[in-house]
């Protein structure tokens, strides 16, 4: 049970199933302690190995995993040890439960393989906002917060299996949300009912793409939130994800749980970044902000979208602007004219906010956008490396709309306090990265990286790749290949788990006799109905002469060892060693006395 319950401390209460599994281990322990019969203790086992399955769907990730496995190791170890009675050595209880878990291995294999994919478990979870902590929310409100804290928790790992490697740092950005909903105070991000489908597979323009061509895998955490991020170009594999008319990237998997998917780089995949601006892209709550509003009016002059932008460039760049976490909170009358002409100190949440509000001021639609910004490439020992992003990446720039160009990328912290990764969260991130334990911490992360890769990332998109290859046209035979596939399955389980148990079954002494016995039986002797061991050795002294002195030796031994046991582990081992090389002895002998009766014959 203590296995079980570090299972349920990483699960969301927010989850129909997390609340299942959380009553089901209580009732669990309840039961483990009113059990008193058999019957009842085979209850509690049963119910061990229904949690642990029910934590696999939950937690599939392979810190999780390897615990499960142990907790299901060890509740088949107590149904033996039920079954065998009492006094069992659970040395040879967990050396079964292993062999039983492999015996099952093959059906478990076939069925991962072939057998029609899930959807994810379980509903979106609750919204949850990260505070005056570094991170994502679906909404910002940068003049409420005084004092930033840098969060060093994990926030997501990307990979790219198909090499390469990352891209430049400069371009390292990840969109998560679109915040185009202002209030004059917050930025919110609006209902995610505008999401693009995927064309049908008759009109697809996508080009056909290998199993890891321009491959990118991402583990996040769980965030509470239906966006997650990705670079803004790819094709989703996965078929839990959507993208919106924005450019968000929606999940139908738990928000509450952590995820796994994929994207392929396609060129004519960024169709987001096309899609015109709508009124809401425009839209200011006019009067909240008038100094800000009576600088924007001078750029409305300019001509194009493109001379506005350079000319608020030119502001900023040459205003003394400064980048802190600690800005103080702005006042709730024009906030944005305070930092903008009076402060000019904020981190990133303060000049994305800023400068989308002088956009839209100046007739250019804007919008900001959240997400993480950089993050540490970590080359593991072994396999395939990966981007280490933290809460404490979480940055937020802005997008603007150009004729002929569509949306357009902006981060105006940069102008104002140069690289953002030379200073504030980011910095504060990578000192606090370094140290043995953030190493084997990576390091540990990179075979997740793995087991997401090979395990988690088989989702129903390689899947049919697997099938189309393995049944061609012929997919409706997929169900005869399942059976077919379960009962050879199981039947090689079965006969290498009876094979296992021969070969280790009964004392080893007796099993040296019984394999002796077999052999004498062979040559057509076999013991009489209430024959003794020493008057079978007599009489079969009289049947082959030859065999005097080897029985001998092998009765006096296998009597000696039987009766009047040597104690502890040496002894036992010993005896088993001498009672073997009696047995070749002894069939050494058999074959020297067939020898000497063909040469008399």
């Amino acid at each position: 049970m203590g296995l079980l319950a570090l299972g349920l401390l990483g699960l969301s209460p927010t989850l129909t199933l997390s609340l299942l599994a959380f009553g089901l281990a209580v009732l669990t322990a309840l039961k483990l302690r009113e059990a008193r019969r058999i019957e009842e203790r085979r209850v509690v086992a049963l119910l061990q190995l229904v949690c642990a399955g029910l934590l696999a769907a939950l937690r599939p990730e392979l810190g999780p995993s390897l615990l499960q496995g142990l907790a299901i190791l060890l509740a088949l170890a107590g149904l033996l040890a039920l079954e065998l009675g009492a006094g069992p050595d659970w040395k040879v209880l967990l050396r079964r439960s292993l062999q039983v878990l492999l015996a099952a291995l093959p059906i478990a294999l076939v069925l991962f393989l072939l057998l029609p994919r899930m959807m994810p478990f379980g509903t979106l979870g609750w919204g949850q906002g990260m505070g005056a902590v570094t991170g994502l929310s679906d909404s910002m409100e940068p003049g409420a917060i005084a004092r930033l804290a840098v969060s060093r928790q994990p926030a997501a790992r990307v990979a790219f299996p198909a090499g390469g490697g990352p891209p430049p740092m400069d371009q390292r950005y990840w969109r998560v949300l679109v915040h185009d909903l202002f209030d004059g105070r917050s930025w919110r991000s609006t209902t995610p009912r505008d999401v693009l489908r995927p064309p049908g597979p008759s009109t697809t323009p996508y080009p056909p793409a290998g199993p890891e061509e321009g491959l990118q895998l991402w583990l996040t955490e769980a965030s509470g939130l239906a966006a997650v991020p990705w670079s803004g170009q790819g094709r989703p594999l996965s078929p839990e994800l959507r993208q919106r008319r924005n450019g968000e990237l929606l999940s139908r998997a738990a928000g509450s749980q952590r995820r796994v998917y994929s994207l392929t780089d396609s060129p004519t995949t960024d169709d987001w970044r096309r899609q015109p601006p709508g009124l809401i892209d425009l839209a200011l709550p006019w009067g909240e902000n008038p100094r800000l509003q009576s600088l924007a009016a001078g750029w409305q002059r300019l001509g194009s979208g493109r001379a506005r932008l350079e000319a608020a460039e030119r502001w900023f760049r040459d205003q003394p602007f400064r980048y802190t976490l600690e800005p103080g909170p702005l006042p709730r009358r024009a906030p944005l004219d305070h930092f903008l002409f009076e402060t000019r100190l904020g981190f990133c949440g303060h000049y994305a906010s800023a400068f989308t509000t002088l956009m839209r001021a100046a007739g250019v639609p804007a919008r900001v956008v959240s997400g993480y910004r950089g993050g540490q490439w970590v080359q593991p020992l072994g396999g395939t490396g990966y981007v280490d992003l933290r809460q404490a990446d979480a940055h937020a720039w802005s997008e603007v709309w150009l004729e002929g160009e569509g949306w357009h990328r902006v981060d105006p912290t940069a102008w104002a306090a140069g690289d953002p990764l030379a200073n504030g969260a980011a910095a504060a991130s990578r000192q606090a990265g370094s140290g043995p334990w953030n190493w084997l911490q990576r390091q540990w992360w990179g075979l997740d990286v793995a087991w997401a890769r090979w395990w988690l990332g088989y989702d129903s998109e390689r899947q049919d790749a697997v099938i189309s290859r393995l049944l061609g046209p012929h997919r409706q035979w997929l169900g005869v290949v399942v059976l077919l596939a379960v009962g050879v399955s199981l039947a090689a389980g079965l006969g290498g788990l009876g094979w296992l148990g021969r070969r280790r079954r009964g004392d080893p002494l007796r099993v040296e006799l019984e394999r002796t016995l077999r052999v004498l039986a062979r040559q057509g002797v076999e013991p009489q109905p209430g024959e003794t061991l020493p008057a079978f050795a007599r009489r079969l002294e009289q049947l082959r002469p030859p065999l005097a002195d080897p029985l001998s030796a092998f009765v006096a031994l296998y009597q000696s060892h039987r009766f009047a046991p040597v104690p502890g582990r040496n002894g036992r081992r010993e005896a088993q060693r001498l009672g073997r090389a009696l047995r070749r002895s002894l069939r050494g002998g058999i074959r020297r006395g067939e020898a000497i009766q063909r040469d008399s014959s």
